[in-house]
């Protein structure tokens, strides 16, 4: 497989692509606009340049990375020759579901479709194609180019031969491929997300500040990064989607989001992504806590 589409320029979408095309895959970069194609692509240089920096890559690297990679705002038109296609669109369960009818009647048979989501199970994403034992999950963590997990999640129907290929591809990028089980949230997710929910319940009742929770679980649990700061560098609408799917999906009330979350994200403060969270981006970029009380 050496052909591979992305479909979702964005932050998951472009560190993908960057990822296949650095290890000399073919990439096609699909999205809906060619303004978010173009960021994608800057977002890709700017990070080859970083790495250059360092001296973790050479010029030459740099080069053929951004060789490797071509853009299509025509999803027909990006996936008609894939081996491989890596969704990583918004995390939406009827815009994926779309996508991948779409790709299924697209893509040659034998090409292998996969998701980048967070949460919705693949089983569910599998049904609406007619090739279900070539439907698996890749979801692979943020910063892509340098995190080492991708778990891989097999649908109901998933084959023994898919799930190898994309074990042993995922070998070849340099990761560590982790199998687990069809179930919402997977792994990462359904340990995390409700960590992240508490720590914004903590804050919402008042037990602590922003700061203070996420020094508390930086020094004391040797966290690299507070859950609140975390959680405005995944995107509070992120974390939000990902509570609904679990508290969807298990009817269990621990998965229910706190109430200031989702007013934050009817708020429009995602994050990182809008320039304001738990934290303040909007000025150098380093964070800062908001200046306004959180708790009820």
């Amino acid at each position: 497989m050496k052909n591979i589409t992305v479909i979702g320029a964005g932050t998951m979408g472009n560190g993908i692509a960057h990822t296949f095309a650095q290890f000399g895959y073919q990439v096609s970069l699909v999205d809906i606009s060619q303004d978010s194609l173009d960021r994608g692509l800057a977002t890709i240089t700017k990070n080859l340049d970083r790495m250059l920096a360092k001296e973790k890559i050479s010029e030459a690297d740099k080069s053929s990375t951004l060789n490797n990679i071509l853009t299509f705002t025509d999803l027909k038109e990006g996936a008609k020759n894939a081996d491989l296609v890596v969704e990583a669109a918004s995390e939406n369960e009827k815009i994926k579901l779309d996508i991948f009818k779409t790709l299924d009647n697209v893509c040659p048979p034998e090409t292998i479709l996969s998701s980048n989501t967070s949460s919705i199970p693949i089983t569910k994403i599998a049904a609406v194609t007619n090739r279900p034992a070539q439907v698996i999950g890749m979801h692979f963590m943020n910063p892509v180019p340098i995190m080492k997990l991708v778990e891989i999640i097999r649908g109901y129907n998933t084959s023994d031969e898919t799930t190898n290929k994309i074990i042993e591809m995922s070998k070849n990028l340099k990761k560590v491929p982790t199998e687990v089980n069809d179930y919402p949230g997977f792994v990462a997710n359904r340990i995390l997300m409700p960590m992240i929910n508490e720590a914004i319940e903590t804050l919402y009742t008042g037990v602590a500040g922003v700061q203070e929770i996420d020094t508390v679980m930086k020094l004391g649990m040797a966290h690299p990064m507070g859950p609140l700061q975390l959680a405005d560098f995944i995107g509070l609408d992120v974390c939000l989607s990902i509570l609904e799917v679990m508290y969807d999906g298990f009817k269990n009330p621990k998965y229910a989001p706190c109430p200031l979350l989702v007013n934050m994200v009817r708020a429009g403060k995602m994050g990182v992504k809008s320039g304001e969270g738990f934290y303040d981006y909007s000025e150098s970029r380093k964070a800062e806590v908001v200046a306004q009380q959180f708790n009820s």
